[in-house]
């Protein structure tokens, strides 16, 4: 899944071929790992992410800018300052290095045209983006690297800037054929021959060299001390053939998804590897490819450092609630006794004139058991009988009422942790700051955040996701719980249709009637939909009950998203992603 050295050399030339002479109208950094440039031609206008996240550095076009902060990191204003204006003047990568150089022609502070540097490293969890002046020093660094942190290469301002170690590899740009077929024989250990490709060659990632293990092979695995001279014959074919197309720049963006359309992989060749378990689909571009490939991992990523405190907040009151529940199961279990202390009571009192003052036990006749067995009552020989009767008699009726009061408190910790168990639904399905926003000013409200001080500017709460069915029906989604209520308490007329994934924690879901009735296509979709945005989003078979919104209410003082409904009739649905965007698209 890494981007690798031959796939980075056909991200340059789509960066040389749409914005050489582009000039840097904006910069941001979105967060410590990322910085976006806004690049402007005569013609047309790209957004350049360098990304130097450890599990998907990468540089490409992009279409999917993340939220900047409300107040840019320092580094972005140093850029902002130093690179503003400025036009892209030339692209470079050192042979099939996972580096490129972007230069810019800038203007300095007396007004002398110079040339500064951007360089984007892709070398997994060291990643970096590095900013270097004319003189080849560097002026800073996304992640500065000093002699605590490494002993071999120090990124600091300052320093001449210094290519990464050269791994020793041989690069297909400088190399034949044959030359590596001839490496590959030299290898003293028997390694598949995936493997000993990963080895040896610069600038290609783990699916190529499988890639070519499968071609020699015709689909079987081979280890490079069991090859036939017709298979390396075959290995030096399919070598040449991809040495051509890193050479020429002439490979295409091919994606790698499951059959969930899940994405696996990318290459720039066609991978026929995977044969029949995955789909290889290719991209309009390589940026593209990028861009559909990480966007949604990314997002996921960020999302989960900004809710970070609302996670917090959940986790610990789900876990308070678990522990109080159990507890009060204990304390029930225990309540069950009362029934004992009461016939305890009762033989005590019938039998007062057997029990002497004093005794410790009485043994006593169980006049509630046909077979009339003798009972071993423990008694405080400080009390009477009769008092020794009302202390059981005390103990039942606090049992009792304990009982009581801990089943409807058990009821409430229990629609309390199904609530708290909505929001971490909606919490995973988050997909900017605005819906962390309105998650926050939700456990606000319950309590569950402590409000701060002073008059909050209350922000316009979001409407609904809007979906249209393939016969024209229109369906709203609720993105929380608080949309939720107002989607379905407020918004949605009787004669609507309102659908919930059953037993399963999700967004309620409406179709819009307009007095028509709704066609099964539409349920069905709708359906689809409701169990595409509820925890059940990657099962199948998933089962949502509907219902016209008259048989929906509210309960009073339930939590935000909590409804009753009856006259309700259940539909199996798989979610589908596709369709969901072709819904969504409509």
């Amino acid at each position: 899944m890494a981007l690798d050295g031959a796939f980075l050399r056909h991200i340059k030339k789509e960066i040389e071929d749409n914005a050489i002479g582009a000039k840097i109208d904006k910069i941001y950094q979105p967060n410590r790992e990322e910085m976006v440039l806004s690049l402007r031609t005569r013609s047309d206008h790209y957004k350049l992410l360098m990304s130097a996240r450890a599990n998907s550095a990468r540089i490409h076009f992009t279409h999917t800018v993340p939220e900047n902060p409300k107040a840019p990191p320092m580094l972005c204003m140093l850029l902002r300052k130093r690179l503003g204006g400025a036009r892209l003047a030339a692209v470079r990568q050192p042979e099939l290095e996972r580096v490129l150089c972007l230069d810019f022609d800038a203007t300095n502070e007396l007004g002398d045209q110079i040339r500064l540097t951007l360089v984007m490293e892709i070398m997994g969890r060291y990643s970096n983006i590095i900013f270097v002046d004319e003189n080849g020093k560097m002026i800073d660094a996304l992640k500065r690297v000093d002699a605590e942190m490494s002993s071999e290469r120090l990124v600091l301002p300052g320093l001449t800037y210094q290519l990464p170690p050269p791994q020793n590899k041989l690069c297909f740009l400088t190399v034949s054929a044959q030359e590596i077929a001839d490496k590959m024989k030299q290898i003293p250990a028997d390694m598949e021959l995936s493997k000993a490709l990963l080895s040896t060659l610069q600038g290609v990632s783990p699916v190529v060299c499988r890639e070519l293990e499968h071609l020699t092979g015709h689909g079987s695995d081979i280890t490079v001390k069991t090859m036939t001279e017709d298979q390396f014959q075959r290995l030096r074919f399919f070598l040449t053939r991809i040495s051509d197309t890193i050479k020429n720049i002439d490979g295409k963006p091919f994606m790698i998804t499951d059959p969930k359309q899940k994405p696996m992989d990318f290459s720039f060749l066609n991978i026929e590897q995977y044969g029949l378990t995955a789909v290889v689909k290719q991209q309009e571009s390589f940026s593209e490819l990028l861009d559909a490939f990480y966007d949604e991992r990314d997002r996921i990523d960020r999302m989960r450092v900004r809710s970070q405190d609302l996670l917090r907040v959940l986790t610990t009151t789900s876990d308070r609630l678990s522990r109080k529940v159990n507890l009060q199961r204990a304390e029930l279990v225990h309540c069950a006794e009362r029934d004992e202390k009461r016939i305890c009571g009762d033989l005590i009192s019938a039998n007062m004139y057997k029990i002497e003052k004093g005794a410790a036990f009485a043994e006593l006749e169980n006049f509630y058991d046909e077979a009339m067995p003798l009972v071993k009552i423990k008694l405080n020989p400080a009390l009477t009988p009769s008092q020794n009767a009302q202390k059981y008699y005390k103990e039942y009726r606090k049992a009792r009422t304990a009982e009581e009061m801990l089943t409807v408190q058990i009821q409430q910790a229990q629609q309390e942790l199904s609530y708290i168990d909505t929001v971490f639904e909606e919490l995973s399905r988050a997909a900017t700051e605005r819906d962390l926003s309105e998650i926050r000013a939700e456990l606000m409200e319950q309590g569950y955040i402590r409000a701060p001080k002073g008059k909050q500017k209350q922000s316009a709460m979001m409407g609904p996701m809007e979906f249209t069915s393939t016969d024209g029906f229109k369906i709203l989604v609720g993105r929380n719980n608080r949309q939720n209520d107002r989607l379905t308490m407020k918004q949605a007329n009787n004669n609507d249709i309102w659908l919930h994934t059953k037993n399963i924690p999700g967004s309620h879901t409406i179709i819009i009637t307009d007095g028509k009735k709704a066609t099964e296509t539409a349920i069905y979709e709708a359906a689809m939909l409701a169990a595409f945005h509820s925890r059940g989003k990657d099962s199948s078979q998933v089962p949502v009950d509907y219902t016209e919104v008259r048989n929906v209410s509210k309960p009073q003082g339930a939590k935000p998203g909590m409804v009753i409904y009856v006259s309700n009739k259940t539909v199996y649905v798989t979610p589908d992603f596709s369709l969901a965007e072709k819904l969504k698209a409509n």
